[in-house]
Parts: C-alpha cells; structure tokens; sequence
C-alpha cells in the first residue's frame, strides 16, 4: 500500500543509475574498509559508529566530484552497501571472540577457522535482510511520518543536500590521512606510547591513564560530552573508588580472594582490574542491557504485532519505487540458511540452535527493525537482545541436555548469529528508508544489502582470525568487551561458576545510577573498561561541546557538528584500517620493539595537535 501524498525525490517514472559496476565496487570498498575499522574499534571499546552518513558523503566526493556521475540514486546504492560492513562488524565482535577465548581454556574447543567465522556472519546477515524484506511496506511505506527512522533520513538530507555540489568528503579524507599517520606513527613505528599512564602519590593502587589514540578522540566527539561523561563516571567509580578498596580491603589478607591466583598484596592496578573490576564491569552492563530492553518492551511489544499485520501484503501496483525481491525468493534463502546451520559441521549450532535461531531472529529482527524507526540505531539495543537471547538458549540446552562446552558454544552461535541478524536488519531499515525518500529502486537496495553483507562477511573472517594470532582477544590490546560479557553469561548459566557477589555489586551500581535517571548502559560500559579508554572519549565530547556552545545562526552551528562528525569519522577509519595493517605486519614477524623512542609527554603533545585538528576541522568554514 503506497503513502499517497508522499512524493519522492526521484519520480518513479524517471530511471537513474543505481545497481551500477561503480556503485558497486565503491560500495564493497567502503563496506570492507569501515567493517574492519569498526571491528577494531569494537573489540577495543564495546562500540561501534555508523559508517552510513561517512560512506554517503565519500561517495558523493568520489562520483560526483572526481567521476563527474550525478545520479543520486547510485550515491544512495554505495551508502547502502558500504554501511552493511559497520553493522555486520558490530553482530560478529559483540559474540564470536568468546570462542576464541574459549578455545584457549578447554582443550576440546578448536579456534574457530576462517570459513567458520565468514559462515556465521554471512548466515546472520542474509537472515537480518530476508526476514526484514517483506516488513519494509508496512514499516517504511505505510508508517512514513510515525516512523522517523533518523539516520536514514538524515542521509538522505544530505544526500540531496550533496545534489548542489560541495566538498564535504574532504573532511572525512583529511580526517582519515590524520588518523592513519599518527597511527602509523605511534603503533607502528613506536615513536612515541599510545598509552600513557600516572599512579597517584599516596592513594594506594590509584591511577589514571589514557589511550592517546585518534578513534577514541573521534568517539567522544560523535556521541557528545553528556555520554562521554556518563562512561567517564563509571571508569572514575572503577579505578578511583573500587580499585583502592579493593586493595585496602584485601591487602593484609593471607589468603588468596578468588577469581584471583594470586594475593591481594601482589596486584597491581591492572591485576585488580583483570580480577575483580571486569566482573563488576560484567554485572552492571549486563544488568544495564535487560533494563534497556525491558524499558523498550512497550515498544518491542507494539512493534511485533504491527509489523506482523503488514507481513507478506502483496504489492498493490508494480511501480519502480514499490518493487521487493520475490517473497519466494526471499523465503527460499530464509529456510535454505535454516538447514544449513542444522547440517553444516562448520557451525556448531546442531538441530536444536537452528530452529532456535529461526525463532529469536525473527522476532527481534522486527524488533530491531521497528524500533531503530523510533530511537535510532545508535539507541538500539542490541546487546539486550543478544543477552536476553544468550539467557534464553542457555537454559534451553541445558533442558535439552546440551551442556558443557558443547553447549557453551552452540549457545554463543545461536547468539551470535541472531545478534548478526538483528545489527544487519536495523541498518537495512535506515537504508531502505533513505532509498524511499530518494526514490530508489527497493529490490535493487535489497540485492545491495546482499553484496554488502557477503563481502562484509569475508572481510570480518579474516580480521577476527588476524587479530586473534596477532593479540589474542581479550588481551590488552583488544579486551573484546562484549564478547567477554557474553562469554561470562553462558559460563555463569551452564557452570555456576561466576563470582555472583562480583557481579551482584556491578549491577547494584547500574541499579543506583539508573535510580537517579542516568542512562545506566554508557556508565556501565565505563565502568567495564579502563579509564583509559574513557579519558580520551571524555575531550572528544567536550570538543564537542566547545563547537556546540559557538554563538552563531542554527544552520551554521549545525554545520560545524556534520563536519566535525565527518572528521572523527575518518579519524576512526583511519586508525582502524592502520590498525588492521599493523596486526598483518605482527603476524608476519614485523613486529617494532617493546620500547618507544621519545617520552610519554611527546605522546600528550601529539594528542594536543590531533584535539586542535578536530576543533579546526569543526569549525572551519567552507568556501563557496
């Protein structure tokens, strides 16, 4: 059924380049460099950004400007298969690392191949487009103005925005050259220490610390000070209130506290946090994440039942802008991928976890789609979803008689193949909504949806295993955050073996803060991760506030964000990409020495310049 007095952009009569070789091959380029910076970023931090509005902008610099092609329809094809990469990346880091952490604790776990891990995301992510295919004439055509859906519809502004001409790509590209040299420089060359870090005189076991890197500057700026502080919160709580403690508490004990091997006398700031501090950090966001679902279970609740009663309307005209892929086609993918879970070995999922992923995906694949529509995908809860999913499957086994680690990891596939599923239908939904206020071609936005995934998919196999033998997850270097509170919820299910009190005070901590009408979720991530991670977050939020806080007309001021936005994201990229360059050297033996050449305060003075870049960048105007 088709919103009569909507007009799209593009009539329908008229036909525009969209599914075209160059779009294409843009779009798996912007796919596969954003996918893998945002796999990085994740398993470092427990986050991602989205690569839509990015991806939207550095297509309109490279066609329209560079390759002189003015269709409007394929800058929207190269946004839709170039943000698939990001929301798949975000599915795969939040779940699959804990098999790899697994595999280094129990002998019969294997570590997770290439074709296994490729295999997951590719199943997860055609489930999140072809269960999310026959929603889109009900949630994006008939609920048009009750459905926001912001990120689509903000790419969509700017992409006919872009139809004047401008230079806004610009800013993501110097934003990308300054984060890949610094990264370079830093990591790579080991000029100076991308981490620095101070003990406070006389506070026993006290410390603050910060990673110096340009993707957390970048971070902090896109999500704002008010988050930033909010994470800032939980990690001062952490390592300035519950470290100390700790320590206080259990120094003069002669005997060892578990989960630690070792005395509290013995451990230093780091060996607290790896021992108690991640455990807390485990039950406050775990904790946060069902108060975040339950909190949106009025929506989930009337968006299931709405969206059902638009399943499977036939179209009632066949015009250009109103055409999906076949619903044979589309159900013919959906159980062929069903089976093929069930049978192949290479996913350890059995029987019982395919028809439970055909169950969970469905159902929160509408949720996520209709709920993006309202809150936004940054807003979506995917991690609710995925624990509540986790919780769910995990006792299920068990009932089954699934236990152990085989039913450990069918339990993690089960997840981490709905949370795939779920991530890819939320963005599906933003693009699909761009494409109808575009007047795109929906089955060819579809069939993008597909290329972007299955390209996506080979690029996050191979980065995951990359990144496993370089630094092994849950390292220093890459604590995968999420996968490890997933990790921590199946184990604490099928054995019994958490530290409950741990876990108890984490979420007694979520409970406070949620209690004085703090969002509980960013806190809790602060609280889980170092605070070095947090601080540089911190003075990209308040960048942030700096720009926002100019004396100057709206649309200006509106300006400055979208291009500071535009340079922390190429900021993230930048470092990301360089990132995943750096653990290809690792892994080839090209590994720089332990020590760094200059002191920790050339590190401050470099991140100083990168802070004065973004503040320029935000602010600069364009000329005409």
């Amino acid at each position: 059924m088709e919103n009569q007095q909507f007009k799209p952009y593009v009539p329908d009569t008229k036909n525009y380049s969209e599914l075209s070789v160059v779009s294409v091959i843009l779009g798996i380029i912007i796919a596969v460099a954003f996918g893998g910076a945002n796999a990085y970023l994740g398993l470092r931090l427990g986050m991602t950004v989205s690569a839509s509005i990015p991806a939207a902008v550095i297509s309109m610099g490279i066609l329209r400007i560079i390759l002189r092609r003015k269709s409007i329809l394929e800058n929207n094809m190269v946004q839709t298969i170039g943000s698939a990469g990001e929301s798949l990346a975000a599915g795969v880091i939040f779940t699959v690392p804990a098999i790899f952490m697994w595999a280094k604790d129990y002998a019969d776990i294997d570590v997770p191949g290439l074709l296994t891990v490729t295999l997951m995301a590719l199943f997860g992510g055609i489930l999140g487009v072809t269960m999310m295919i026959p929603l889109r004439r009900f949630l994006i055509v008939q609920e048009h103005g009750v459905l926001l859906y912001p990120e689509g519809t903000a790419c969509a502004d700017i992409l006919m925005a872009g139809e004047t001409g401008g230079s806004k790509a610009l800013k993501v590209f110097a934003g990308l050259g300054a984060g890949t040299l610094y990264k370079l420089i830093s990591d790579g060359f080991k000029l100076f220490p991308s981490e620095i870090e101070w003990e406070i005189p006389g506070y026993r076991n006290g410390a603050i610390g910060a990673d110096v890197q340009p993707a957390l500057l970048g971070v902090g700026f896109i999500i704002g000070p008010r988050i930033a502080a909010y994470m800032l919160a939980g990690a001062v709580l952490a390592w300035l209130g519950f470290i100390p403690l700790i320590t206080i508490m259990g120094e003069h004990s002669a005997s060892v506290i578990p989960p630690a091997s070792k005395l509290v006398a013995e451990l230093d700031f780091w060996g607290i946090w790896n021992h108690y501090i991640r455990y807390i950090g485990a039950g406050a966001v775990a904790f946060a994440g069902i108060i975040s679902l339950i909190k949106s279970l009025p929506i989930i609740v009337k968006s299931f039942i709405a969206a059902l009663s638009g399943f499977g309307v036939s179209s009632a005209s066949l015009k250009r802008t109103d055409r999906d892929l076949s619903v044979k086609w589309v159900l013919f993918i959906t159980i062929s991928i069903i089976i093929l879970i069930a049978v192949l070995p290479q996913i350890p999922a059995g029987i019982a976890g395919a028809f439970l992923i055909a169950v969970f995906a469905f159902f929160f694949v509408t949720v996520s789609s209709r709920i993006v529509g309202v809150v936004g995908s940054s807003s979506n809860p995917i991690s609710g979803m995925t624990i509540a999913t986790l919780l769910f499957t995990t006792l299920i086994l068990k009932a089954l008689g699934i236990t152990g680690t085989a039913g450990m990891v069918a339990a993690i596939t089960v997840g981490g193949i709905v949370c795939i599923a779920a991530a890819i239908a939320g963005d599906t939904s933003q693009d699909l909504k761009t494409g109808y206020i575009l007047g795109a071609t929906p089955w060819k936005q579809q069939v993008g949806e597909f290329i972007g995934v299955v390209f996506s998919s080979l690029m996050i196999g191979t980065v995951l295993v990359l990144f496993d033998k370089a630094y092994g997850f849950g390292s220093k270097e890459l604590a995968a955050p999420q996968a490890t509170l997933m990790k921590l919820v199946i184990e604490g299910v099928m054995n019994s073996n958490l530290p409950w009190g741990l876990v108890f005070t984490g979420a007694a901590a979520s409970a406070v803060v949620e209690l004085l009408k703090i969002p509980s979720l960013p806190f809790a991530v602060g609280l889980y991760l170092p605070i070095h991670l947090s601080t540089p977050i911190m003075i990209g939020g308040l960048i942030r506030h700096f720009v926002d806080s100019r004396k100057c007309e709206k649309e200006e001021k509106d300006s400055f964000v979208e291009s500071g936005i535009l340079y922390a994201s190429g900021l993230i990229a930048g470092e990301g990409i360089t990132g995943i360059l750096i653990a290809i050297a690792v892994v080839l033996g090209f590994k720089a020495s332990d020590g760094t050449i200059l002191s920790p305060w050339f590190s401050v003075s470099a991140f100083i310049i990168l802070v004065i870049s973004l503040y320029y960048f935000s602010v600069k105007k364009r000329k005409r």
